[in-house]
């Protein structure tokens, strides 16, 4: 059937009809409204614009697309308010755009979902989407992830390579930040979390969300804005005064405009304020897009395509942040060493003879020179993977040319393929394409797109094609075959097109002309480039254009890795996206020879070290246009100092390689010079390289990074450095000789003239002549150097050095990698070696922490210099460890002058650790003004010495201090009394001078003394703690180790080692401070090695003397960097030069701090009481301890039972939960004892209460539970609850009796009120509001006990009492929150009554929340405590004894109430707490950098006199990781107190809830641990009567090594198991110490081939390196599922055989838990010898009861030399026996069976073996 048409009279009427139809509907509209202004959306809602009140500044624009009017704003119901700025919107967003939550939902504690819906307002472009899914997940600590995108239909996201790799985690450590999300409109808050404040606020804003537009805005907490690119900033500090930058990659020439060019970079960093606190913003969006900055501060974000998929980066620095960007998009590469040396290139030389002109010009110049390029012009007719056969016939033989002098050869490569045929024959690349169907397509997804670039007509690689890059792969290994070359450079990647779009043009659809454009060059979205419907694997052109330079980079990589092999190579490519850095350079593209772009290149440089690509550089001299010689050699000096350093200029200027300005002009000589200064830095730039790959640090780095407290330094960008330490001053402009330059805050040396410069903190106008730019080194820097050469190749063959410069401090650090500067993944396979340098007190320590690589070329350290040494060194020693020797005086040369040492013709060798130590003499200062922000009034108003440059800047005068008079010695001690030098005025008006004291020093024992400094006149506090104090004083001046001497003016104390001469103790230094509220004392160290003080945590076990100081308060406080946490021990172990130790306790219970600094000295500053000093002399770090314990109390013999494995978690839902925990356990066959129950079993939270609802059932499981051989432990926290409508006995019998803390009679006599844990009776908590609001609203008020008084421990031990007979049976208590903690500040209402300064004293120490008083989360001060001997005392004095006083109350009631001995694990601990209880670290994190800390924390509860300690397996807070939580429970299997623990709303952790091999792991380590538990508990009892130590740090062992002594990944089991733990993720080999012993592998019973070194330990996954030392016998048992079971096993014997053949061990047993049984002598103690093949016992104590004797079983002997021909058994009573025996001789290992034998061991026996 035919088509109908219409006759032309037909159509006049239809056209009639619908004009008349449109009138007629608009008179309607206007008639129905009668608004005919107003916009009528299709909801039917009328939409006028509600306009906020708002600065100027934080106007959003509404209308992007420009030509703005009135009218065209009223409809898009915006505001309209025009001004005189135009740069101003005039059109802005009204409060009516948006969406709005609909609903939220948080699956858990990291993820936060919501579904928003669109509200009613116009659409700007149309196809807005109606309703959006919502996603933030907080992926790490510092990165929080979100996401906007459709809820109903997918839209394209960027397939990151490296992001989409990155293994799903959660934090492993508290949140620096916090996501608020607000509902209507939609926007969201991030918020740092300390201090608070808003980072990111998108409220600024509506959300816009259509098809092809996509926009969002948020206000930046400062205008210091950097980064985003590709583009040419003209600084590097964005100016916010409106301006906007598109973002699409395009090949345009950089000249200064605001245009995009070759790389895409949606990611900008904020420096917040001078804190250096610092955040980054990337959107992961690969569309067209552009960001508009305005004065807000705020950044506008508006894109065409694609997702909203947001990183908000939280750092503490800058650096911090690039750390953050790098580790989400992938660590920056290592480039070979040879591509840091000087490289050359042109585009048309001409031909391979101009090439070889220019090589050999630059070689006879003598330049330092390792790479030459050719460009296109070596292509046939500039067709890829050929070569002009004419005028570069010979290019394949081009490379072995360069190759001979050691330089390499890099050939251009660009994407398009030419159509063409070669000049002699079909172009195989181009039909190997087609074959393999490898184009870009038109959009019908088959036809290739044709496009025109340098051949002519061209087809387009798709590199998001795997089929494409295994041809590009092959072409390039077909073409290296062909023509050898070292490396690849891409080009033209953008990707580039001659023509639009294509040759057939462009369809009109909205991909190629979408609804809104950024501004991007030209408007035109095809413009130079491909089609947007152009179809590739990825999607359209459109999504992927952006990413067609990283495809082809990540296709390049892979070609590399083929064609290269294990050779490292590199790609460097001129378009790059986030992520290009982890394979490939960049350099900054066409530029020009203009002073403009010499410039421009800094911040180019500096924003993509931002950017994750640190091999970075310009055109030397300029691409485009001829170079001037001024300007070439002001670049060519700048540009030796680029990472990337290449001369390279275009097709038809002037030849500007520096040779071609005259073999001997100015030019080449200054360019010869500072080349030769970059390759005498080469080591330092690998190593920064190094630090970039792994720890994501930048090379070449903004001034403001390393000096953002100087906001001077936030614009600098005609600087930059080399990392931290080397300044680089350019000449920037033609025709001068002065700059003008910053000198940032810090000492600097000229780095070629070796002179410090007097100027820091100031501007400068420098002089640099025109051979010389400026060329700074940082005090505080070593920078590892080597000899230059011509080539990378020569260079790397001369010796090495070092260059030091000394900071302030006269301190110096730095680092070395070095591995064969080619392989590659030297990294990770740790082929490398890696130095740590450092100087302190004159000493420089070269450690190496790595040793994975020998160099071929036998290289040494042979020449340091040191700058900064203000006195001529008398003797300059070296030592390797083992040997030390003087230099000689023709190799040490000072210049005093200078003040440089020149150390040369040194022989160290690569790969070894030396020290080498300067004998100088150095003044110390102390610190006047230790509140900090000091100034010069400040310093001088106290009469104090104020020289700003020095460290303390504000410092006491010599004399400063008290003086000495009357001093009376005696045979026990000497007294005196000492007055203040009123010299020096009152320093604190509200801390009333003391100013006569008296000092009373006795002499305790020959290993022990007491100085005590006192106010005669008036009692002052002093610790109400009995010590354990020799009846009479050691007269017998002979016996005693130590001399002290008396220094009148400054006042102070020598305490004398008289043995080895040294002084331990050196008061005699000024500042001493004895006023009320202020007391300061300070003493010089013998040395740097200061182990102890707490509760904080550190870093490392010895302290870094590096001015750190740390705040002594018990606080309810997680673990955190020098935050005062829970208990509080103001003693320290110290080591001598002679290698000798010593210890000293401050018993002073005020708040206090203790400050060190690398004299070395240490400063005390307490805020009451008294100075009452105890030293112990040792000699040996070992017996230190046991001297300390032997003053404040042995540690408490915990329960057998207690040494075994157990689990709690805070948040156990019900009973039901524990029961099947323990069901599962069993059936898994895990070695536990003890199950715990946390404040989750109470009602509401209320000690000695259950809840009957859900815990109902828990006594009856607890009774199974202990029938099956477990055991329970519960908590209790002090606080009481109030409010209770019904009888609540504990607080009832507690009021009776008087025993709650109150305010002084005087001031009230109420109780002083607190809030904890306990809820209000009868609420619902709801868990949505805010902590404060939750507490003030369902927390009930609490009363503290007063447990110094015996009425109180008499109540608890009742409650106890009848907890233990009427609700629940228990074996342990746990007493938790006894710092004492409280959720309100002081009290109730935060009144604290009486004396403001007792909350805020006059000196505040360094503790946490200090800015909120001492009364901050705990009781007011002035509260009044009463002693047991009825004095009454502040808590202001006893705070810190409050968890010490709960601790042997809850120990006697336990005792009491059980009969039994129990264990009681307390949170807050003094010095003899240990007497009582064992203690845990506290409320961990699940990250890894925990369990280092945690081996810390024990070894300094080991010198704590607490060695039942441990730390919570997997973290308490944050969701622990699979492989971190096997690795700690590996770690935690040898911890004394072996508990997995963590809190509420976190996934569970125990072994069982990982799966079946994570339980098998978990068994496995646990058997171990039960099986040595014999072992353990023999140290435990150890360390209850000899006061050992039970984890020992390896010092303890091995003090004559100073190896040990800073050793603390490791740790030994008392002297005989060494234990060395998989501390980092990812790890199968950890570098473990092996001391001078004999060693065994506890797994194998191999020696152990070496001593006094690192070696690498294998540690799969499923294996903690265990070593046995030789010499010592180990008592064990077969372990079981419980302790319960395991004690009856038979008792086993590990002998561990030293050299001599000789062992030595021990046994002691008894019932695991009976009262006293040390003290009643109920136990068998056994002692085992081995010597010459003959294993005997000796029974020294004989009092077990018969039910708990043990029969011998199997004897396990290593390092037996065999072969054995019998062993025999001897035994009283009994005949000689011939025992059954296996002997492994590969091994050594002889294993002897006398279970037959039924012989138990408080009988003597003798065991003989013979060998034939």
């Amino acid at each position: 059937m035919g088509k109908r048409r219409f006759s032309g009279l037909e159509v006049t009427l239809i056209v009639l009809f619908s004009l008349a139809l449109v009138v007629a509907v608009a008179l309607i509209v206007v008639l129905a409204t009668g608004e005919p202004g107003v916009i009528r959306e299709d909801s039917g809602t009328d939409i006028v614009p509600e306009c906020p009140n708002i600065p100027e500044g934080e106007r959003v624009d509404c209308f992007p697309d420009g030509s703005a009017s009135q009218q065209k704003c009223l409809e898009r119901a915006c505001c309209w308010s025009p001004l005189n700025e135009t740069n101003v919107p005039w059109c802005f967003f009204s409060k009516n755009h948006g969406y709005s939550v609909v609903s939220e939902n948080k699956p858990d504690s990291t993820h936060v979902e919501a579904q928003l819906t669109r509200m009613d307002a116009p659409s700007l472009f149309g196809a807005d989407i109606k309703e959006l899914t919502f996603y933030a997940e907080m992926q790490t600590e510092n990165r929080l992830r979100f996401k906007i995108t459709d809820a109903k239909q997918a839209r394209y996201e960027v397939p990151h390579e490296h992001v989409q790799s990155l293994p799903s985690s959660s934090p492993t450590g508290p949140l620096k930040y916090r996501l608020e999300l607000i509902h209507k409109p939609f926007g969201l808050r991030v918020w740092r979390t300390s201090p608070e404040k808003i980072l990111f606020d998108t409220t600024l804003g509506p959300l816009v969300f259509a098809d092809q537009y996509l926009q969002l805005s948020a206000k930046l907490p400062s205008h210091n804005i950097y980064g985003l690119g590709e583009h040419v900033h003209q600084t590097f500090l964005h100016d916010t005064n409106w301006r906007t930058w598109p973002i699409f990659t395009r090949d345009a020439f950089p000249n200064g405009g605001t245009h995009n060019l070759y790389g895409h970079y949606p990611y900008l960093t904020c420096l917040e304020d001078e804190s250096g606190q610092s955040i980054g913003v990337f959107l992961m969006n690969s569309n067209a897009m552009e960001v508009t900055i305005q004065p807000a501060p705020a950044v506008t974000f508006r894109t065409i395509g694609g997702v909203l998929d947001f990183y908000i980066l939280v750092g503490d620095t800058p650096e911090a942040v690039v750390d953050e960007f790098t580790k989400l998009i992938g660590r920056p590469f290592i480039p070979p060493y040879w591509s840091l040396g000087f490289q050359l290139s042109r585009w048309d030389y001409g031909s391979l003879d101009e090439v070889k002109k220019v090589v050999e010009r630059t070689r006879l110049a003598g330049l330092p020179y390792d790479v030459q390029y050719t460009d296109i012009d070596y292509m046939e007719d500039k067709k890829i993977f050929t070569y002009d056969m004419d005028k570069f016939k010979d290019l394949p033989q081009f490379a072995e040319y360069m190759h001979e002098k050691g330089q390499k050869y890099i050939i251009i490569l660009d994407p398009a393929v030419s159509t063409g045929s070669r000049i002699n024959g079909p172009y195989e690349t181009l039909e190997r394409g087609h074959e393999a169907h490898v184009w870009v397509t038109e959009p019908d997804g088959e036809t290739p797109l044709l496009g025109e670039v340098w051949p002519g007509e061209t087809v387009f690689p798709d590199y998001t094609n795997d089929a494409c890059i295994e041809w590009w792969v092959d072409e390039i290994l077909r073409f290296h075959e062909e023509v050898d070359h070292d490396a690849i450079w891409i080009d033209m990647n953008e990707v580039a097109n001659f023509v639009k779009g294509g040759i057939k043009g462009c369809a009109d659809n909205k991909l190629n002309y979408p609804p809104f454009t950024p501004r991007i060059i030209d408007d035109l979205m095809y413009s130079k480039t491909l089609c947007m419907d152009a179809k590739h694997k990825w999607g359209t052109h459109y999504d992927v254009h952006s990413l067609y330079g990283y495809s082809m980079v990540l296709a390049t990589e892979k070609a590399s890795r083929r064609v290269f092999g294990n050779s490292r190579s590199m790609v460097f490519s001129r378009s790059s996206f986030p992520g290009v850095g982890k394979y490939a350079g960049h350099w900054l593209g066409d530029n020009g020879a203009n002073w403009n772009d010499i410039k421009w290149a800094i911040p180019g440089m500096l924003e993509f070290n931002l950017f994750g690509v640190p091999y970075i550089g310009a055109d030397i001299c300029g691409f485009f246009d001829d170079s001037t010689e001024e300007l070439c050699r002001r670049w060519m000096q700048v540009g030796a100092f680029y990472p990337f350093s290449r001369n390279h200029n275009a097709q038809g200027y002037k030849d500007q390689d520096p040779a071609s300005y005259g073999i001997d002009s100015l030019l080449v000589n200054s360019s010869k010079h500072y080349l030769n200064i970059r390759y005498t830095l080469l080591p330092y730039l690998y190593t920064l390289f190094y630090k970039a790959h792994t720890n994501g640090e930048t090379v070449l780095r903004p001034v403001m990074h390393e000096f953002y407290s100087d906001s001077e330094t936030w614009a600098v960008d005609k600087q930059f450095l080399w990392g931290a330490h080397l300044l680089i001053t350019p000449v920037l402009d033609p025709g001068v000789t002065t700059v003008d330059a910053y000198i940032p805050d810090a000492i600097w040396y000229d780095f070629e003239t070796e002179t410090k410069i007097t100027e820091r903190k100031v501007k400068v106008q420098m002089n640099l002549p025109e051979d010389k730019l400026g060329l700074h080194l940082r005090g505080g820097a070593i920078l590892p150097v080597q000899r230059p050469d011509v080539t990378t190749t020569y260079s790397r063959l001369r010796p090495m050095g070092l260059i030091i410069a000394l900071d302030d401090n006269k301190a110096a650090s730095g680092e070395l990698f070095w591995d064969d500067g080619d392989s590659r993944d030297t990294v990770s396979s740790g082929s490398n070696i890696r130095y740590q340098f450092s100087v302190v007190n004159s000493i420089l320590s070269m450690d190496v922490v790595h040793n994975g690589y020998t160099d071929p070329n036998n290289l040494k350290f042979e020449d340091i210099t040191v700058m900064g040494v203000t006195t001529a060194p008398t003797l300059v020693l070296v030592s390797d460890g083992t040997a030390s020797y003087a230099l000689s005086e023709s190799q040490v040369n000072y210049d005093s002058t200078k003040q440089v040492i020149h150390l040369t013709n040194l022989e160290l060798e690569l790969g070894k650790s030396y020290t080498v130590q300067w004998e100088a003499t150095a003044s110390v200062n102390f610190d006047c003004y230790p509140e900090g922000d000091v100034d010069e009034t400040k310093c001088k108003a106290r009469g104090c010495i104020w020289e700003p440059l020095s460290i303390p800047s504000c410092y006491y005068a010599e004399t400063h201090g008290y003086i000495a008079s009357n001093v009376v010695q005696s045979q026990s001690g000497i007294s005196l009394d000492i007055d203040r030098n009123t010299e020096f005025q009152s320093q604190r008006s509200l801390s009333r001078d003391i100013n006569k004291l008296r000092v009373e020093i006795t002499y305790l024992s020959e290993h022990s003394l007491r100085w005590k400094i006192f106010d005669p006149d008036n009692a002052r506090y002093e610790v109400p703690i009995s010590l354990n104090l020799p009846s009479t004083p050691e007269t017998d001046e002979t016996k005693r180790l130590y001399k002290v001497e008396i220094n009148n003016q400054p006042f102070g104390i020598r305490v004398i080692r008289k043995d080895t001469d040294e002084t331990i103790w050196d008061s005699a230094v000024p500042g001493f401070t004895f006023s009320d509220m202020f007391l300061q004392i300070s003493t010089l160290l013998p040395s740097n090695y200061v182990y102890g003080f707490g509760e904080t945590e550190h870093f490392s076990y010895k302290h870094d003397l590096n001015f750190h100081k740390y705040g002594l308060f018990a606080k309810d406080q997680p673990p955190g960097y020098k935050l005062n946490s829970y208990g509080v021990h103001p003693f320290y172990m110290g080591l001598e030069k002679s290698k000798n130790a010593h210890g000293v306790l401050l018993l002073n219970s005020n708040a206090m701090d203790v400050s060190f600094q690398p004299n070395p000295a240490l400063t005390y500053r307490t805020i009451g009481g008294i100075l009452d000093f105890y030293m112990v002399m040792g000699p040996t770090p070992e017996v230190v301890v046991q001297q300390y314990t032997e003053m404040i109390g042995r540690p408490v013999l915990p329960a057998y039972w207690s040494l075994g494995f157990q689990l709690c978690r805070y948040g156990y839902a019900n009973d039901t939960e524990i029961a099947d925990l323990y069901k599962d356990m069993k059936a898994a066959g895990i070695p536990y004892d003890v199950q715990y129950a946390d404040i989750d079993y109470m009602e509401r939270q209320m000690d000695f209460t259950l809840d009957q609802t859900n815990f109902k059932g828990l006594p009856a499981l607890v009774d199974q539970m202990r029938a099956e051989g477990m055991r329970f432990i519960f908590i209790l926290d002090p606080a009481i609850a109030a409010n209770e409508t019904e009888d609540y006995p504990a607080f009832r019998l507690g009021m009776e009796q008087d025993v709650f803390i109150k305010w002084p009679p005087e001031l009230s006599s109420d109780i002083v009120w607190g809030k904890v844990w306990p809820d209000y009776p009868n609420i619902t908590v709801d868990n949505t509001l805010d902590w404060d609001t939750q507490v003030e609203l369902f927390r009930a008020f609490v009363a503290f006990p007063d447990f110094f008084k015996e009425s109180t421990a008499n109540w608890w031990q009742d409650q106890i009492k009848d907890f233990y007979n009427n609700i629940t049976k228990f074996d342990g208590l746990w007493i938790d929150m006894n710092e004492p903690a409280s959720f309100v500040h002081g009290t109730v209402g935060g009144n604290c009554l009486g004396d403001p300064n007792l909350e805020n004293p006059p000196y505040m120490p360094p503790l946490e929340s200090m800015q909120r008083g001492l009364n901050h989360k705990t009781l007011c001060m002035n509260s009044q405590q009463i002693l047991a001997d009825g004095t009454t005392v502040k808590h202001y004095d006893v705070h810190n004894l409050y968890g010490w006083s709960h601790t042997e109350p809850t120990y006697n009631a336990l005792l009491s109430t059980t009969g039994k001995r129990g264990v009681v694990i307390t949170r807050s601990t003094y010095p003899s707490s240990g007497r009582w209880a064992g203690h845990w670290l506290g409320d961990n994190y699940s990250a890894w950098d925990q369990l280092l800390k945690s081996i810390i924390g024990m070894m300094e509860f080991s010198i704590f006199g607490i060695p039942y300690t441990g730390a919570d397996i997997c973290g308490f807070f944050n969701p622990a990781e699979y492989e971190m939580c096997l690795r700690w429970m590996q770690l935690g299997a040898f911890y004394p107190f072996s508990r997995n623990h963590n809190t509420i709303n976190m996934p569970r952790q125990d072994p069982v809830a990982w799966g079946e091999e994570f339980a098998n792991m978990s068994r496995d380590v646990l058997n171990i641990r039960y099986t040595l538990l014999p072992y353990l508990y023999t140290l435990m009892y150890e360390a209850h009567v000899y006061g050992n130590t039970v984890v020992r740090p390896m010092l303890h062992e091995f003090v004559t090594d100073e190896t040990t002594w800073s050793i603390d990944r490791q740790f030994l089991w008392g002297p005989a198991l060494l234990i060395t733990p998989a501390l980092d993720q990812g790890v199968t080999v950890v570098r473990g110490y092996v001391p001078n012993a004999r060693w065994y592998d506890y797994h194998t019973g191999e020696v152990v081939g070496v001593r006094e070194q690192f070696v690498d330990m294998n540690t799969p996954l499923t294996k903690i390196n265990l070593h046995v030392r030789g010499g010592y016998i180990l008592p064990w048992q077969k372990p079981e599922n419980n302790t319960h079971y395991s004690r009856r096993n038979p008792l086993g014997l590990l002998v561990a055989l030293d050299d001599a053949g000789s062992a030595h061990g021990s046994l002691f047993w008894d019932d695991g838990e009976g009262i006293d049984t040390v003290q009643d002598k109920r136990f068998l103690l056994t002692s085992f010898d081995v010597s010459s093949g003959v294993l005997t016992s000796t029974v020294t104590t004989d009092g077990l009861a018969e039910a708990d004797r043990l029969t011998l079983g199997v004897v396990k002997v290593w390092g037996v030399t065999g072969p054995i021909t019998d062993v025999t058994m001897t035994a009283a009573e009994k005949p000689n026996a011939t025992l059954d025996f296996t002997y492994n001789a590969e091994v050594q290992e002889l294993l002897i069976d006398v279970e037959s034998q039924s012989h138990t061991i408080e009988k003597p026996f003798t065991i003989t073996w013979r060998t034939a």
